[in-house]
This record gives C-alpha cells, sequence and structure tokens, in this order.
C-alpha cells in the first residue's frame, strides 16, 4: 500500500481516538456548519456534479441542496445513541453504543454528493471516522467535500477522500484499522466487496440495484401517474437505482394510459446540462451508454417490441426508448441503467404483484390506485426496501431507505442509521 493511502487510514484513526469522546450535540453542531456550507455554495458544487458527470445543472444543485436538508436533519436528531437503562435484577443494567472505527465508503458517480453524504454523516455523528474510495470520474466530488468538513471544522481525519482505484479497494478494506464498509453500487461490486469484509470479519452495508415496479392499477389517476412515471424513469438520466423500470399496467386501461404516457416520456429530450432548462443529460461516461445499447438489443432479440425505439445521438446521449416486455426476457433479471423503460401488461392485482415481484432486485415499488384495501395488499406482500402509495421513490431523511434480495442489505437515512456502525455493548453488575 502506498506510504500516502496508509498515512491517511492512521490519521483517520488517530481522528477516531479523540472523535469518539466528543459529545453528541458538538459533533451536532460541525455538521450543520457543513449542512449551511453546502446549501449557500449549492451552484459551485452543483457545477462539479455536472462536469463530472453531466447531470443536468438544476438536478445537480437540487441534489446538493437536498445533502444540506439531510444534515440539518441529523443535526437536530434525537440522541439514541445514550446508555440505555435496561429494567432487571442487576444493579447495574445498561446497553451502551460504541462507535466502531474507521469506516470505509465505497460510492459511485450518479449521485456524487448524495450518497456520500447520505452514509458519511450518521457514521460521523455515531462517532466514527470515514474514509472514501468515490468513482474514478468524481474524485473532484470527494475532494470538494473533504474540504467542507475541513471548512466547517471537524478535526482533520474525520473524513478524507482516497484517490485509488477499483483494484486498491480490497487492500484497504483489509487493512487492520478499517472496521466496516459502506458500498452503494452494482450487485457484482456489492458481491466482491462483502466477500472481503466477510472474510475479514468487518460490518458491511450494501446498497445495490433495482429494477422498480411503477404499477398502474384501473382506478388510477392516470394523468399523474403518466407525469410522474416520466419523471421517475428518466431523472438523473434514468441513472438512478429506485428509478422506475417496469411500468406493470393493468390491462383494461392499457390503452387509455399507454397513450398519455408516451406523451409525457417524449418531453424528455437531450440538451445541454449546463442549461437550468434542461431536465435531460447525456450518460456519465460512453461506456456506460455502450451497455444499455447492447441490453435493448438483447431485450429485441428475445422478444421484446419496441414502443419508443432507443436512439443513440450522441457517444452518451439517447433519446429515451420504451419498450414492451413479457415474462421470461431475461432482460428482467438485469438492471436497466439509463434511459430505457419497460412496459408489461398485468390481468389484475394478483398478476401485477407476481410480475413485480418475480426479479432478484427488492428496492422500491410504487402502485398507483386510489383504493385503500387494494393499496393494503401490495403494501403487505411487496417485496421491496419501499412502497410508495401514489408517488414516485424518493429517499427523505426521515425515513429508513435500504433493499432486499439482491438490492442489499442494511439500512441508510433516518434515527436508524445511526446504530449500522456502533457495537451495543452490555454492561452488567451487582
Amino acid at each position: 500500500m502506498e506510504n500516502l493511502i496508509e498515512n491517511k487510514l492512521l490519521k483517520a484513526d488517530q481522528a477516531f481516538q479523540e472523535w469518539k469522546k466528543v459529545p453528541f450535540e458538538e459533533k451536532q453542531k460541525l455538521i450543520a456548519k457543513a449542512a449551511e456550507i453546502f446549501k449557500s455554495q449549492s451552484e459551485t458544487f452543483g457545477e462539479i456534479i455536472t462536469n463530472e458527470m453531466n447531470k443536468p445543472i438544476s438536478q445537480a444543485v437540487s441534489e446538493v441542496e437536498k445533502c444540506a436538508l439531510m444534515m440539518n436533519y441529523y443535526a437536530e436528531a434525537e440522541n439514541i445513541l445514550s446508555p440505555e437503562k435496561i429494567e432487571s435484577e442487576y444493579q447495574i443494567s445498561e446497553i451502551h453504543y460504541v462507535p466502531k472505527g474507521v469506516i470505509l465508503g465505497v460510492m459511485p458517480w450518479n449521485f456524487p454528493f448524495w450518497q456520500v453524504l447520505r452514509f458519511a454523516t450518521p457514521a460521523i455523528l455515531a462517532g466514527n471516522t470515514v474514509v472514501l474510495k468515490h468513482a474514478s470520474i468524481c474524485f473532484g466530488s470527494g475532494n470538494a467535500i473533504e474540504k467542507v468538513f475541513v471548512e466547517a471544522g471537524f478535526p482533520e481525519g474525520i473524513f478524507q477522500n482516497l484517490e485509488i482505484g477499483h483494484k486498491e479497494v480490497q487492500e484497504v478494506l483489509e487493512h487492520t484499522i478499517i472496521k466496516g464498509v459502506s458500498l452503494t453500487g452494482s450487485e457484482k461490486a456489492g458481491a466482491e466487496v462483502a466477500a472481503t469484509a466477510g472474510k475479514n470479519i468487518k460490518k458491511s452495508l450494501l446498497e445495490l440495484g433495482g429494477s422498480d415496479a411503477f404499477i398502474v392499477l384501473d382506478d388510477a389517476d392516470l394523468n399523474e401517474a403518466a407525469k410522474v412515471g416520466a419523471l421517475a424513469r428518466l431523472q438523473n438520466c434514468g441513472q438512478t437505482c429506485v428509478a422506475a423500470k417496469r411500468f406493470i399496467i393493468q390491462r383494461d386501461i392499457e390503452f387509455d394510459f399507454l397513450p398519455k404516457f408516451i406523451e409525457e416520456y417524449k418531453k424528455y429530450v437531450p440538451g445541454d446540462p449546463k442549461l437550468k432548462e434542461t431536465k435531460l443529460g447525456g450518460m456519465a461516461r460512453p461506456d456506460l451508454a455502450d451497455d444499455l445499447e447492447k441490453q435493448y438489443q438483447k431485450a429485441l432479440d428475445h422478444g421484446a417490441e419496441a414502443i419508443i425505439p432507443l436512439e443513440r445521438i450522441s457517444a452518451n446521449e439517447f433519446n429515451p426508448g420504451l419498450i414492451r416486455v413479457e415474462e421470461g426476457n431475461p432482460i428482467l433479471q438485469e438492471e436497466l441503467f439509463g434511459p430505457l423503460g419497460m412496459i408489461m401488461i398485468a390481468e389484475n392485482d394478483g398478476d401485477a404483484l407476481e410480475i413485480a415481484n418475480n426479479i432478484p432486485f427488492g428496492l422500491s415499488n410504487a402502485v398507483w390506485t386510489k383504493n385503500k384495501e387494494r393499496q393494503q395488499f401490495f403494501i403487505d406482500n411487496l417485496e421491496s426496501g419501499t412502497v410508495n402509495i401514489n408517488r414516485m421513490t424518493s429517499s427523505d431523511p426521515r425515513f429508513p431507505f435500504g433493499g432486499t434480495k439482491s438490492s442489499g442489505y442494511g439500512t441508510e437515512l433516518s434515527l436508524l442509521a445511526l446504530k449500522e456502525f456502533v457495537t451495543a455493548k452490555t454492561i452488567l453488575g451487582k
């Protein structure tokens, strides 16, 4: 391991020895200061995001503003890590929550500020220190975040950006200083990191891919579902783990809903990401566009029908595509990460549920129906970390975020995230 990386890990460990002793409320004050910096400089940081991965500038600025909102949530959060006294026959009977130490974050390019801070903020507030391995195209974002922590007054070593490649992740994770890892990324990357963490008996948290269902039933508000559905698929050029990817439409409304949906879908036309009015930029890298094009062709080769052809207009830009897919198409076992949506037709509620659950992933789903009983049926039976009723998926700092099945495990956001990287230490005495 290079001396520079070794020194950063040592610094993180040294910082942890003091940081874990800092009162919860003092940590919150520093988080509030960092939130203020992110909010006041959101346009500057938004430009970094746009330059690195082509996100439309309005969406990039909103991402940074959402980070500030999330950090303020934790800055004002209840201290659920205070020692808990438990009624028992013992004179001393308590649970203490002890931070684990230096936590490695392996984060993706699609939300280069949000994904990092969503993981780092509760981990740091819990008393840990963080080292970040960001996506290679987002080192500028990682460095900018590190500078904000320093500017806000955090001690050096609390948050550090490591400019390392994919090959170095295993070596860093195996280092004795690293006590846990949080990864947001692909199923393949998650499996590799989890295997290394497990081999070394280290805690891991994984937020992986999804192929979320957007179920529209015959009593839904079709106009609203069409409008929201297009946004749910094409926001961030479709490069979102919780994007709506499979639109499961009840057969009775197929010919009422689809024209409305197609009309809304076609409003998303690629434009200059640096212009505020642009709603759809290009994909983050040309090789990612290559991958999507191959998946599109694979779907067609196995019987999918092009409703709106996926049209590549530059190295990383597409006119968004929409395909009709039948059960059994192998593309359904993959995640489409880009501006390509799938239409599936369900006969009834039970059929829609079966289609929605018949994939490896379980991140988040949306159901559009006005009927309370039908809503409850899907709430009770959808296999996912989140169920949305008459809305698209969006994460909220107040509520837990995570998946099941191949979409990963562990909790981000909410107060529950504060306990992801701590040890519950039992204290008993007479």
